[in-house]
This record gives structure tokens, sequence and C-alpha cells, in this order.
């Protein structure tokens, strides 16, 4: 199967700390982007980043930067078309991303988000179950939005369905047949984000172990 390319999202506002680019806060002696950056990389056959503003910042990181091409922020299906335009552009089929503030997602995200991929298009989104049972019994998930595969054949459509003002990710992928690649939640889950200063000290906690 094919490799993907890798987009890392990194556009948010990150408002609840405070502002500014969560993916430069470090845990475990390293920024967020670069354990994102290590984790993501090895899985892809070319790695971007969809960030806003000067691309001065990441200079450092040695990626394309890529910025929304939608106006005011409408959040990380901006990122994935920004991205599927950059995949276009390389002549690839798919995309993967991951969000930059999600220091522990998984090594084995995009085999298993192909491996999920059985619609007419592979479309598919990371998820954790809600209860314990989830897995085994087919109970609720909880989708990750900004993890996930992405064909490069339906950029138009997502270009058109954020003009018209759909911004929930969830909406649209399953419009067109999305599918969920499952992993396990324990001992944490491991698309645990760092969207407060809170969950900063718990992030440095658990990279002591993870």
């Amino acid at each position: 199967m094919t490799r993907p390319l890798g987009v890392i999202l990194a556009g948010g506002l990150a408002t609840r700390m405070g502002g500014g680019d969560k993916g430069l806060l470090r845990v475990g002696g390293q920024t967020l982007l670069s354990r994102a950056i290590d984790r993501l990389g090895p899985q892809v056959d070319g790695l971007a980043l969809n960030a806003n503003g000067d691309p001065a910042r990441f200079a450092e990181y040695g990626l394309p930067v890529l910025p929304d091409t939608m106006p005011g922020f409408p959040g990380p299906l901006a990122g994935v078309l920004a991205g599927l335009d950059w995949a276009a552009e390389q002549g690839a089929e798919s995309i993967v991303t991951a969000a930059a503030d999600t220091p522990f997602f998984p090594t084995d995200l995009v085999t298993r988000l192909q491996a999920a991929a059985t619609g007419p298009y592979p479309l598919a989104l990371a998820a954790t179950p809600r209860d314990g049972a989830a897995l085994k019994s087919g109970g609720k998930v909880n989708r990750h939005p900004t993890f996930g595969l992405w064909p490069v054949a339906l950029r138009d459509d997502l270009r058109t369905a954020l003009n018209d003002g759909l911004r929930k990710v969830v909406l649209w992928t399953d419009r067109h047949g999305g599918t969920e690649a499952l992993f396990e939640a324990e001992p944490f889950d491991p698309f645990f984000n760092v969207n407060t200063p809170e969950d900063l000290e718990r992030a440095e906690a658990l990279a002591e172990t993870a």
C-alpha cells in the first residue's frame, strides 16, 4: 500500500494556553512539534506543517509551512484542505494528519488508519473507546478529527463544503463514508492533547513513562 504524505496541524489559536504556538512548548526536553515530527515522520513519505503567520518561526524544523487558504481560522478542516492541496502538487493520493499538541499519538497511526479505510475513499479518523468495553462490544467511541487519513480526490469537495460554512469534521467524513480506526486508551488516551497549563503538567509527567 502506498504511503501517504503527512501534515502536522498547528494552525489553531491556542486560546486556552494564552495564545501563541502550542507546538513550541516543551515536554520531556523536546518541543511538542518535534515530538510530533519524530512520531509521524517515519510513517509517511514526506512531511509538512500547517500553520498560519510568519513561517520563519518554524525554520529550524526544515518543513514546508502551509497556511490555511480559508480566512477566519475555520478550524482543522482548513488545515486538512491546505495539506490536500500541497499533496496534489506532489502527485500524492492521500495525506495523514496529526495535531502538533498531542505528544503521545501512536507510532502505527498510518497503517491502522489505512487498514480501517474500507469505504469508497481512503478516509478514516482515529478513535478511542468511551468505556472499557467499547472495542469488544461495539460501544461508543470518541473520534479524534485531527488524526485522519484524507483522500486528495475529495479536496475540491472539501473546499466547497468549507465555502458553504461546514466546520464540523465528522459531518463531512460521514458524508463520504469515512470509517474509524480504533485504538486502545489504556493506560491513557494516546490522543491526549495539551490545551491548558494543567495539561502541559500532565504531559510532562507522562513523558517520564510514555
